[in-house]
């Protein structure tokens, strides 16, 4: 397996249990503020606002860049440091959309650096953002544990 190289993307990414989520869109979609409140529940900081994708054929490690490691965004607090960690498999896409599609039709994937991922929309700033963060990724997790 050739590693390709690292490719820095504008997102935010947290570690539920060991799998990585990687939380995209644009500026002021809500990434930081739907990081916060998953690692409220238990998740850990990976990297906020720029994240490293490092990829080989068949895995995403994500990364921080190391200049911003373990520091998180909150606004109206500024950036605060916070435990974090390194280099867990990507496993779940959440694309930040103001109006997500109410009831997606298929599985949804990505192909990101060679992979294909599992994807979802979901509004940042409902409530039940980060139950739904945790469904999507435990449903995922209970499909390939069947297949």
């Amino acid at each position: 397996m050739i590693t390709q190289q690292p490719e820095i993307v504008h997102a935010t990414a947290i570690a539920i249990n060991g799998h990585g989520v990687l939380l995209t869109g644009s500026t002021g979609a809500g990434k930081s503020d739907l990081a916060l409140r998953l690692i409220d529940r238990g998740a850990v900081l990976i990297s906020d606002d720029q994240t490293e994708l490092h990829g080989n054929s068949d895995t995403i490690l994500l990364h921080a860049p190391a200049n911003i490691a373990g520091k998180l965004e909150i606004r109206s607090l500024g950036i605060v440091a916070t435990d974090h960690v390194s280099g867990v498999p990507l496993r779940l896409k959440v694309q930040l959309a103001e109006q997500p599609e109410r009831f997606p039709m298929d599985q949804q994937t990505e192909t990101i650096k060679g992979v294909r991922i599992s994807s979802i929309a979901i509004n940042a700033f409902e409530h039940s953002a980060p139950l739904k963060v945790e469904i999507a990724l435990t449903q995922l997790l209970d499909r390939e544990s069947k297949s």
